[in-house]
């Protein structure tokens, strides 16, 4: 065998071993933030069963509302105040901790629930979101290749699919709640100056003409009529997540609180 071929040989070798480790490197971060993840839902699901879904007298009342925090909560906003909301949705991986950092809105971009450094970050509240308030909520979630995060919002691009899933659960701090899917469709991030309508600009649907025109708009791009829809007054709340069939692609699911 020449020389040359030895080198060659060689050369492949290394390449394959550092690909199978590279892959087995993220695999192994990917299983450990899988696992994560299902600890933080067993510690939301533990205060569940344990407080009997209903609120107890505790430290966590808000002076300025009265309100008393859900059991669900309770552990889990001691470890990170940082905490929100939770969002679970039947027939997907979706049952995650909603965050918001007052100081930076997009630090659970890239960081996880402990204030790690994280490529998965964490479902996070938009800057122009209240949670408190009526009006529009928009979260948003990377599209990971594991499945993790907002992946399985890829489902709901078949009608099929959302007749089984029409609905979905998203608790606040003090309430829980639950929304029917008003629309769901494709968008993008558009240049701020594309005269065009922008899902993700919600504080300018805060009139009931520009709340009516909102809802509108997204009916007009939805893949599917869900028979569903929102008057002034519904609060709405709007997950998004990369699509990548277009550049700076965006899927966005679309729903109303029901009362």
């Amino acid at each position: 065998m020449s020389k040359f071929k030895k080198v060659l040989i060689a050369c492949s070798t290394l390449l394959l071993i550092f690909s199978l480790f590279s892959v087995a490197r993220i695999l192994l971060r990917d299983y450990a933030e899988q696992q994560r993840m299902k600890e933080l839902a067993a510690v939301w699901k533990n205060g569940s069963d344990t407080g009997g879904g209903s609120a107890s007298p505790s430290p966590f009342s808000t002076k300025a509302h009265g309100q008393v925090m859900l059991p669900e909560f309770q552990e889990l906003y001691e470890r990170n105040p940082d905490i929100i909301g939770w969002l679970k949705m039947d027939g997907t991986r979706i049952d995650y901790p909603v965050m918001r950092n007052p100081q930076d809105p997009q630090y659970y971009l890239d960081h996880d629930f402990d204030k790690k450094k994280s490529k998965n970050g964490l479902l996070f509240l938009d800057a122009s979101s209240r949670i408190n308030d009526a009006g529009i909520l928009l979260i948003h979630g990377h599209h990971m290749k594991s499945g993790l995060m907002f992946a399985d919002l890829m489902k709901y691009k078949k009608e099929s699919y959302y007749k089984e899933h029409a609905t979905f659960e998203f608790s606040t701090l003090y309430e829980k709640e639950e929304y029917e899917i008003v629309a769901v469709f494709l968008s993008q991030v558009y240049r701020k100056s594309d005269e065009v309508f922008k899902y993700y600009q919600i504080e300018k649907a805060g009139t009931p003409a520009e709340f009516e025109s909102y809802v509108q708009n997204i009916k007009k791009l939805a893949l599917y009529d869900t028979g569903v829809t929102a008057r002034y007054g519904d609060k709405l709340l709007v997950l998004s997540t990369c699509e990548y069939s277009t550049e700076n692609g965006r899927l966005a699911v679309v729903a109303r609180k029901r009362i």
